[in-house]
């Protein structure tokens, strides 16, 4: 018995520890006990909670701290320079103030464009983009798209009335067609890259996926670049070549109010160019397309005189997208009557003729005058060249019936 009581005390005092057990103090240690080391210098030491200090925000001043300052009391807390930052401070560089004045900003100022909050520079832009340009710019060429169709199936293509004579006049010179067909490839080429720039994500990259999307992408912005100043030149020949016949007229105001008699059944009398073309030409290529031409020289850094700061940019990207998308919508009509929507308008000018029973119809007072001599009905060719047969015209003199 006395040996199992000390088989049981032993035990307890060997697993007593791992279960928590209390254990007897130990044995104060005497004098020739050797100490145990203090901690070094600078490492972990203890804090008594109440003896901490008070926060470095208790600091009256602590808003107005510099970073410097505030690295003292809370290292690694860099909030007055990025305060700065996003408040458009302009911190140091090397570069010349003149050339590059934003060099040391890393965040645009506050401002608010029309539709965007009172935020940075860069992200109101963001917003006007986003939230308005795109959607509502996408909006606009859609309906203008579905009421030209619309239009199509239920009234169709404009025909003529009478029966064609087989005598040719010429609408277009050999120059005015290349003028006007340089022009159109160049529109077309950069209003199809930059559709699909802006819209091309929403559309094209679900489907043809991100690399071959980021090639074309890639490619149409270079194109796009590069045709940009081409079309400058061609609107300049377009401007010149055609502005004669485009002066606007009184007669004009009754074509407007009649529409051109496009929802009756005979067209209003004009001259080589009606109400309609006229419109098209002072607001789609002169109003619209000097905004869209000097925004886009802007973009491309062609104007001199300019340092080209992100904010003027911005401003420029967002004139260039908003005019761009009305000159779009305005040439989709233009491009409509002058294929599907008027028969013979397309081959005019592919060939620079038109029958007389076309001229008659459509442009009655132009054909008019060429009755009368006031125009000649072969432009292109001096009088006595040979003229092809088919080509040559056979106006009736004044008076006699046509």
């Amino acid at each position: 018995m006395k040996q199992a009581l000390t088989a049981l005390v032993l035990c307890c005092a060997v697993l007593g520890p791992a279960f928590g057990q209390a254990q007897p103090p130990a044995a104060p240690a005497t004098p020739s006990a050797t100490a145990a080391p203090a901690p070094a210098a600078g490492g972990i030491r203890g804090q008594n909670i109440f003896e901490v200090k008070p926060e470095a925000s208790a600091d009256p001043n602590y808003a107005n701290q510099t970073n410097g300052e505030r690295m003292k009391v809370q290292p690694g807390n860099n909030a007055p320079m990025w305060r700065q930052v996003g408040q458009g401070v302009t911190g140091y560089s090397s570069l010349p103030k003149s050339e590059a004045p934003e060099a040391g900003n890393l965040i645009q100022p506050f401002v608010q464009y029309p539709g965007s909050r009172f935020t940075n520079a860069g992200e109101a832009w963001r917003q006007v983009r986003n939230d308005w340009i795109i959607p509502y710019g996408a909006a606009l060429l859609f309906v203008v798209l579905l009421a030209l169709a619309i239009f199509y199936f239920t009234r169709g293509p404009i025909r003529l009335h009478g029966q064609e004579t087989g005598r040719k006049i010429e609408r277009f010179t050999p120059f005015e067609r290349a003028t006007h067909w340089s022009n159109a490839i160049a529109f077309v080429t950069l209003a199809i890259s930059g559709l699909v720039m802006a819209f091309g994500k929403f559309f094209l990259l679900p489907w043809m996926g991100a690399t071959l999307f980021g090639w074309i992408a890639y490619a149409l912005k270079n194109v796009h670049n590069f045709v940009g100043p081409l079309f400058v030149v061609t609107i300049v020949f377009m401007v010149f070549t055609f502005i004669r016949d485009n002066i606007p007229r009184a007669m004009d105001l009754k074509w407007l109010a009649r529409f051109g008699g496009l929802f009756g059944g005979t067209e209003v009398p004009s001259h080589r160019f009606n109400a309609g073309e006229k419109v098209v030409f002072w607001g789609g290529v002169l109003f619209l397309g000097f905004f869209v031409i000097g925004s886009g020289l802007f973009l491309d850094k062609l104007l001199p005189g300019f340092v080209y700061t992100r904010g003027e940019m911005q401003v420029a990207h967002m004139v260039h997208g908003i005019a761009t998308l009305l000159m779009i919508a305005m040439i989709m009509g233009h491009i409509y009557i002058g294929t599907l929507g008027m028969t013979g308008a397309y081959k005019a000018m592919r060939t620079g003729y038109v029958d007389e029973t076309w001229a008659k119809e459509h442009h009655e007072l132009w054909y008019d005058d060429i009755v009368a001599g006031k125009i000649p009905a072969q432009r292109s060719v001096p009088d006595g060249s040979a003229v092809p047969p088919a080509a040559r015209p056979a106006i009736p003199a004044e008076g006699t019936p046509s």
